[in-house]
This record gives structure tokens, sequence and C-alpha cells, in this order.
């Protein structure tokens, strides 16, 4: 008898670019894609944000011809953030019938009825003080928050979001809304949770893009990068209290976060590819460091083959219209 042991090639699937085609494990596609944007009201032109090369604010009377354009490019689903000049203590113009989150839903979808519009639901962008609620003597009053939570979900709804998108990190806020909602006779309007969000550092170029006016931090209502059975818990209570689908953000440096929700969730997932992640991947290719395109591409799809459904990500319009995917 031969003791002959066989040599274990996997290579031999890899050979041809056909053989590589038929064996990949894991396809990312624009259905995949979500476009955040940012819309400032009240100023005539396009603001470039110097930290993210290549994103602009979009002047709201341009809003429509952005639609129309990300529509035509095959991106289906945006998420909205307010740029506001009309800030106060509570945020309050975010609930307003005909305040900016209202308004910017409303011309997404008279515009392109069929683009999905996800409703960034918080205060950040709406407050002078730039925190996600309702100021007190010990910082954040969750409570208080959602009450006004409910309200902007209500208005939102109302102007045709087809999802509230809760980003605010308050303690039963996606139960609170789903009441609001309910109450309102929007119960077919869907929840997509921020439900595990991180007080993390790669969300610094996001401020300049949304003109937020914080001074200090969010640790004390967004999660602690360094817990994992936290992060799984968080997603959990908000999917008890009726989100519709979860979210890990920040994505790429929580791609473990992101695997442990998919195993203990049957939701559909979102991750974030936020705007640190962005920009450090446009610095590098700027400096000639990396080759762009495969890295947003390795990127994503390190996202997708964690478990994520969707990817919130600032690259999607331009490998749409690049036909990239």
């Amino acid at each position: 008898m031969s003791e002959y042991s066989p040599v274990l090639r996997p290579r031999r699937l890899r050979k041809t670019p056909s053989l590589r085609a038929m064996f990949q494990e894991s396809e990312l596609s624009l259905n995949d894609l979500a476009l955040p944007i940012f819309v400032e009201e009240g100023v005539d032109d396009y603001k470039a944000i110097e930290a993210m090369p290549g994103v602009m604010r979009i002047p709201e009377k341009r809003l429509a011809y952005e639609i129309e354009r990300i529509a035509k490019a095959g991106i289906r689903s945006v998420m909205t953030f307010g740029i506001s000049h009309h800030t106060d203590a509570t945020g309050s113009d975010a609930w307003q019938e005909n305040g900016l989150v209202a308004r910017m839903s409303r011309i997404c979808k008279e515009t392109v009825p069929e683009m999905i519009v996800m409703s960034d639901t918080c205060f950040c962008e709406y407050t002078s003080h730039g925190h996600c609620g309702v100021l007190c003597g010990h910082g954040v009053d969750n409570d208080a928050t959602l009450i006004n939570l409910g309200k902007q979900a209500v208005v939102a709804a109302h102007a045709g979001a087809d999802f509230i998108a809760p980003s605010a990190a308050m303690d039963g806020q996606v139960a609170a809304i789903r009441q609001a909602l309910d109450a309102a006779g929007f119960t077919d309007t869907a929840i997509m949770s921020y439900s595990t969000k991180f007080a993390s550092s790669f969300y610094g170029p996001f401020r300049e893009a949304a003109g937020t006016a914080l001074k200090g931090d969010r640790k004390t209502y967004q999660m602690n990068p360094m817990n994992r059975r936290e992060a799984i818990r968080e997603s959990l209570i908000d999917a008890a209290e009726g989100a519709d689908s979860l979210m890990v953000k920040p994505a790429g440096a929580y791609l473990d976060i992101l695997r442990d929700i998919r195993e203990r969730s049957d939701l559909p997932l979102a991750a974030y590819q936020v705007s640190g992640e962005y920009a450090m991947i446009k610095f590098a290719a700027q400096a000639g460091a990396i080759d762009e395109r495969n890295v947003v591409l390795e990127s994503l799809g390190a996202i997708k083959r964690a478990g994520a459904d969707v990817i919130f990500s600032y690259f999607a319009l331009d490998l749409a219209e690049n036909k990239v995917l």
C-alpha cells in the first residue's frame, strides 16, 4: 500500500479569471449601497468638504437635481443629513412640518418617488450646542429627547421618508419612535436603527460636513469602542423594541461586531463606512500610497463578507457613475 498523501492545492481554483469568478463567495453590487448626502439650507452654492475630498454640501435648491442624478446613476437609497441655519437648544426645527428634515424627504420623494429615503433622526445638526438631544444638568436628558425624536420621526414620515433612522443613541429610542409612528398612522414606515453606534474617532470629518457645534464628546450615550458584549446587547435591545433593520457604525474597524450581530439576529443588517474611513482612503490615494478603486472595493467587500446587507458609503455615487459596480 502506498502512503501517498496528496498535496492540497487551493490555487487550482484561482488559476483563471473565470475560475476565480465561479468560486467567489461574496458579491458586491449597487443594490448593497446607500448614499449619505448633506443638504444645506439658505445657500446658493455647493460647498466642498475639505476633510472629505469629493464630497459636497448640496444647496437645498439643488437637491432635486442631485436626487435625479443619483437615481440615474443607479443608486436606490439615500440617507439625508441637514445643515440647519435655524438651530436652538432643543433642535426644534427638526420636528417642524416645514423644517429642513421634512423638506429634504419631501423633495427627494417628489423628485424620484421610487428612491428609498432614509431620514437620519437626531438633533446634532439642529442644536446650538451640537449634542444629540436636550441638555440638562448631567448631560443629555434621555427621556426628554425621546419625546422629541418621536415628533421628528412623525414629521419625516409625513413628508414621505421610507425609513426613520435614529442615530441619537438614546436608550429606548426605537420603542418611542415606533409608538409615535403607529399613533400617527404610519404603521408601514420602517425603522433602521443605528443600533450599535460607537463613540468613535473615525467620525472626525463628519463634524465639518454637518457643521455641528459640538464641544466635548458623546461618550455618555454612544458606546465604548472596546466593548464587544455590550455591542451585541445594544442591537438585540433595538431588535426587541421593534427595529426593522439594525446597523453597526463605524464599519471597517468593527467587522467582528458586525459578524457577531449577524450570527445573533435575522434582521437585515447595515454598516456605515463613516467619514474617517472615507477620508483615510482618499488621502492615502492622493499620496500615491494605494490604488483607490481597488481599496474601496476591498473595504466594501470586507463589510459585505462580514454580514452587512446594506452599506452606507460616500463612495457609492462614484462607483455607480463610473460603472464600477
